[in-house]
This record gives C-alpha cells, sequence and structure tokens, in this order.
C-alpha cells in the first residue's frame, strides 16, 4: 500500500511541476510580446528618445 501511495504522490508532484513550467511559459510569452510592442511603439512616436516606459 505504501509503495503506491508513493508512486500517486511523485505522478501528483511531477504533473503539478509541470503544470507550472507550462504556465511560466505563457507568463514569458505575455512579457516578449510586451517588450515587443514597446519597441513597435516607441519607433512610431517619432520623438529623439521618447520611451514608452517610465524609466
Amino acid at each position: 500500500m505504501v509503495p503506491v501511495l508513493l508512486v500517486l504522490l511523485l505522478a501528483l508532484i511531477l504533473f503539478g511541476a509541470g503544470f507550472a513550467l507550462k504556465a511560466l511559459w505563457w507568463v514569458a510569452i505575455a512579457v516578449l510580446v510586451v517588450w515587443l510592442l514597446g519597441f513597435v511603439m516607441r519607433s512610431t512616436t517619432g520623438g529623439g528618445r521618447a520611451r514608452w516606459y517610465r524609466w
């Protein structure tokens, strides 16, 4: 009974890690799209050193 519970626990941990990694990939893609949009918006403003962020 204990080995079965250990295998189920391991499968649950691996499934949770896989889901978290997949979610992190989607977050990384969203950040990349926003970053690329920032370059496009900066180039269309026409200002000398105009930036789309406030740093």
